[in-house]
């Protein structure tokens, strides 16, 4: 009996040790996501590493849309401004460009000034081959990217997530229904 106690408090210590060592922000599931340097609507590199320390959103859209794109756009714009009232300014907007071939810097610049964002804290990011986009949306978001057969068109999720200063995709929201918007602000609120 004396033996099971010695090894008992090692063993607890271990445990605790482990414990301390995950995620500091819990949401409903936790997606590492992959490294990345893409170039946004003004020529500049963003990355990962870029947003690190910070909660940022990110999404997937592109110009030539025409279903529901430009709704996601615009609530992300809600959102901007949303965030900003709560005085939430530190985080940062990525919107990912599912068509890179299309959708150049200028097209992704004019794309946001039509729905309403503002360039301070919002990235629409290119510089990327469609394959390159595709990956990195199944492996770090688990959200399919398809291009439909005969069309110009693209299957893609229509998520909004966010993800942790850490870099993990921790939670998902539904980028079509404006309410959610509201949902996301006081997600981020209660982890601050």
């Amino acid at each position: 009996m004396l033996r099971i106690g010695k090894l008992a408090i090692p063993l607890l210590m271990f445990v605790l040790i482990l414990s301390a060592c995950g995620d500091k922000y819990e949401g409903d599931f936790s997606y590492e996501v992959q490294d990345f340097s893409f170039t946004n609507q003004d020529g500049e590199k963003v990355s990962k590493s870029s947003l690190e320390g910070k909660f940022w959103v990110a999404d997937f859209v592109f110009t030539n849309c025409e279903t529901v794109c430009p709704p996601m756009t615009a609530n992300m714009a809600k959102l901007q401004d949303k965030l900003n009232e709560a005085e939430l300014d530190d985080v940062q907007l990525v919107s990912f460009s599912v068509d890179p071939d299309r959708d150049t810097k200028s097209a992704l610049k004019e794309f946001g000034k039509s729905h309403g964002a503002s360039f301070d804290n919002w990235h629409f990011l290119t510089g990327y081959e469609f394959q390159t986009i595709k990956e990195f949306s199944i492996k770090s978001f688990k959200s399919a990217l398809e291009k439909v057969k005969d069309s110009d068109q693209l299957m893609h999720g229509t998520s909004f997530f966010l993800v942790s200063p850490e870099g993990n995709a921790i939670k998902r929201y539904s980028g079509i229904k404006a309410a959610e918007m509201d949902k996301i602000v006081k997600d981020i609120k209660e982890m601050k």
